[in-house]
Formats: C-alpha cells, sequence, structure tokens
C-alpha cells in the first residue's frame, strides 16, 4: 500500500489577481523541468500523525514558512490520487510569503541512477506565486484538482 501525502496550498489575492503558492521538487532529475512538476508542499503521514498537522509541518520543513494555527483558517480541498496511485489529501489558506526559502528537509537520492552512489538534496528547490492560469500548467497534473476546487470556493 502507498502512504498517503499531505500538503497545504497557500494562496493571496493582490490588486484583484489570485495567486497560488507551489514548490519545485529538488535534484538533479528535476533541474531542467518545469511544467506539470511543481506541487503544494506536501509530504508523507507518519505513524500516528493527523494529516491536518503533516500538512502544517510538511509547509514548514519544506519552505520555513510557519503556517497558521487555527484550523477555521484553511479550506478542506479533500483528496486526490496521482499518477503513481499515492494519495495526497490537501488544504488551503490565505497567506503571503517574504520570498526566502528556508528549507531544511534533504533527501538522499542516487545519482547517477544505479549508479550506487548517494548525494543529499533539498527536497525543495525553488517556490514562487504563480497566477491561477500560469499555475495550472506548472502543476503536477493530478494536483490539479485543488487548484480547481479552491477556485470554485473563492469565486
Amino acid at each position: 500500500m502507498l502512504p498517503t501525502s499531505a500538503g497545504l496550498l497557500m494562496y493571496r489575492i493582490i490588486n484583484s489577481k489570485f495567486q497560488v503558492f507551489l514548490v519545485h521538487p529538488g535534484g538533479p532529475f528535476w533541474k531542467s523541468k518545469d511544467e506539470g512538476v511543481w506541487t503544494i508542499p506536501k509530504g508523507e503521514i507518519e505513524d500516528n500523525e493527523l494529516p491536518f498537522k503533516a500538512a502544517q509541518r510538511e509547509l514548514k520543513e519544506e519552505t520555513g514558512i510557519i503556517p497558521p494555527k487555527n484550523e477555521e483558517a484553511y479550506i478542506n480541498l479533500g483528496e486526490i490520487k496521482q499518477k503513481s496511485g499515492k494519495t495526497v489529501k490537501a488544504w488551503a489558506f490565505q497567506g503571503d510569503w517574504s520570498g526566502l526559502l528556508m528549507t531544511s528537509n534533504y533527501v538522499k537520492i542516487e545519482y547517477p541512477y544505479k549508479s550506487g552512489k548517494f548525494i543529499k538534496v533539498p527536497e525543495v528547490d525553488k517556490a514562487q506565486f504563480f497566477s491561477l492560469e500560469e499555475s495550472k500548467k506548472k502543476i503536477n497534473p493530478a494536483q490539479k484538482t485543488f487548484l480547481e476546487r479552491l477556485e470554485n470556493y473563492i469565486n
């Protein structure tokens, strides 16, 4: 059984323009990839951890952003299944970001693939606010559903 992930989709409205915050996976495999690979900050739910708490933890670990503690500040976006079969649960909240990516999460990957050599790379190497139109091109295709659900909720 595949693990379930949980994440937070931060959004803001500036001058009547709706924007969402996405992150780009780190490491050499993702370095040259752009459209369809950005994601909401998310990660696996640990044993005995509530999905919502996992989502809050992951945002802080991957970006340094401290999410609101008040659960009423969030919109439940439900869950989706990604192409890999992994389930992702998500919540949205209105917030902003300083532009500084403060990551503390690193993963160990085999690089080059099947070489037996391992390197540590940041889970996230870039983060950015995108317009809703642009974010629909940038985001992992399965997670586009979260954007549509948030758009329907806001409108």
